[in-house]
């Protein structure tokens, strides 16, 4: 572990479009001790093409999946690779503003604290803002982690000396909110908010929030009875818990800014 470096786990699968945007934003950071971990899952498009150039930078590793395995396991291999003091998380297609890292990596030490995210702003796929404003609570705690995914993950920092290796099982869908609950089995998990936006989530037209109400409940059960280990019954709940604290959710923190 290198102390006061992030290192930033970017899965990619066919995001050509949009990866060297996603890199320059990592290289354009106000802070600069970072390492950026790409593992590409088997593209087919021409990935390989774009991100080359951005190997000249020695902070960039770029490493293939020997066969297409699912974003779960891709990120599981971009974290074992890693080696920062600070874990980060950026997808492929998403954004930093120029100061994330900087900011959140001082909020994080000025408090003590060892987990925390940010607000965020949505973008469609040509990068235009959506003027949509996503924010949460203060403090996500345990339980409110059950809940919901109220943190956006790729605003999310943690310190690896506090969690340690953070693996999930192959599931499909929600592995970025696996990964939080996998940080809920760790002692005094608490993720502090920091109240500015500094990203911007990209919103394509195949992502999950466009999946129907039936797929949407079977990868949340999914996400409680296979990765988190949850009886049936137990996930069934936990599922229908998610949902309904997902409502709440656009209703309480997320604004509509009228331009």
């Amino acid at each position: 572990m290198i102390e006061g470096l992030v290192s930033i786990i970017m899965p990619s699968w066919n995001t050509a479009k949009f990866i060297a945007e996603s890199i320059q934003c990592v290289i354009d950071q106000t802070y600069q001790n970072w390492e950026l971990i790409i593992v590409d899952d088997c593209s087919t498009d021409n990935t390989d093409e774009v991100v080359t150039p951005f190997l000249a930078d020695k902070r960039v590793k770029y490493f293939h999946n020997e066969k297409n395995s699912g974003a779960a396991l891709t990120r599981n291999k971009a974290m074992r690779e890693a080696q920062g003091e600070w874990i980060a998380f950026l997808d492929s297609d998403d954004l930093w503003k120029p100061e994330k890292l900087e900011k959140q990596i001082n909020f994080m030490k000025n408090n003590g604290y060892v987990l925390s995210y940010t607000e965020y702003e949505k973008i469609d796929e040509d990068g235009k803002l959506l003027n949509i404003y996503v924010s949460g609570p203060k403090i996500v705690d345990k339980q409110k982690m059950y809940r919901y995914d109220y943190i956006g993950h790729l605003t999310m920092m943690y310190s690896a000396k506090h969690f340690g290796l953070i693996q999930i099982k192959d599931i499909k869908k929600n592995n970025d909110y696996a990964i939080q609950l996998q940080l809920c089995k760790k002692p005094n998990m608490k993720a502090h908010l920091l109240q500015e936006s500094l990203a911007k989530y990209r919103v394509r037209k195949n992502s999950i929030s466009h999946d129907k109400l039936s797929r949407k409940l079977k990868s949340h059960y999914d996400l409680f009875h296979v990765c988190d280990e949850k009886s049936v019954v137990v996930a069934l709940w936990y599922a229908c818990w998610n949902m309904w604290f997902g409502l709440l959710k656009k209703k309480k923190y997320e604004t509509r800014i009228i331009s």
